[in-house]
């Protein structure tokens, strides 16, 4: 299978601090990996150098066969990467209506008039928007704002999709509903995507491989059974054993009842 998104040892230093230090990742092409770590392991620093926002200090980042960065140099632009990405914060433009927000990239790729209109009206239902072409980010509940950021990135038919913990501060409930969302999304276009989260069972919902990061640096890359079988560090444990934790949570109430 070939690779979407390629880090050769990459590191980035923001002033003295070191926020990536030799990382090493591949995402496959139609693959989904989700990145874990604790608050300020790097997960954020790898989307902002993939998406061009930051260079590498050192190493090579690859799209596909493509060299973009190098060793200090960003050589493909961000708006030229093809990459789509939410935001935690959703980073909606609150005085665009809901159709503005994203025809602002279709109209940037060169895509205008029935074309624009039909991508516009084909993403907005399959994410359960339509109708709300009209209105303004400000006048949508927190579930619909998160399907336009959702729609926003999908729309621009991207090589791959970055997640940037945009399922942070939801509910339970919401959370898993938008997990199904992106989930069968991501299925039926066979999307690449990198999603940022610090929750495993989070990341189970929609990831095929998993890779840790602990202080700017990959300390496991695998399969959510490597992890189970052979955890590199406590950090890695304490990731499964909440997950397992949470898995038997959900067991019990069928057990009582029967």
């Amino acid at each position: 299978m070939s690779t979407a998104l390629a880090f050769e040892a990459v590191s980035l230093v923001y002033g003295r601090r070191t926020a990536l230090d030799g990382v090493d990742l591949r995402v496959a092409s139609g693959g989904v990996l989700a990145l874990l770590g604790p608050s300020a392991s790097g997960k954020t620093s790898v989307l902002r150098v993939a998406l061009g926002f930051a260079a590498p200090r050192t190493g090579i980042v690859r799209l596909g066969d493509r060299v973009v960065s190098r060793d200090g140099r960003v050589l493909v632009a961000p708006e030229d990467r093809g990459l789509g990405v939410v935001f935690q914060d959703l980073a909606l433009w609150p005085h665009l209506t809901v159709e503005g927000n994203l025809g602002f990239g279709l109209t940037a790729q060169g895509v205008h008039g029935e074309e624009r209109a039909r991508r516009i009206a084909v993403i907005l239902q399959r994410v359960g928007l339509t109708g709300t072409e009209r209105r303004h980010p400000g006048e949508l509940s927190g579930g619909q704002r998160q399907r336009v950021a959702i729609a926003r990135a999908l729309v621009l038919e991207p090589r791959a999709v970055l997640l940037d913990e945009p399922l942070a501060s939801v509910d339970v409930d919401l959370r898993r509903e938008l997990l199904t969302l992106l989930r069968e999304l991501f299925s039926e276009k066979g999307t690449t995507v990198v999603h940022v989260t610090h929750d495993l069972r989070e990341a189970v919902a929609i990831a095929h491989r998993f890779a840790v990061m602990e202080q700017g640096r990959i300390v496991q890359n695998g399969s959510l059974d490597d992890l189970r079988r052979a955890p590199a560090t406590p950090f890695v444990e304490s990731l499964v054993d909440d997950l397992e934790s949470k898995e038997g949570s959900d067991r019990e109430p069928s057990r009582r009842s029967q």
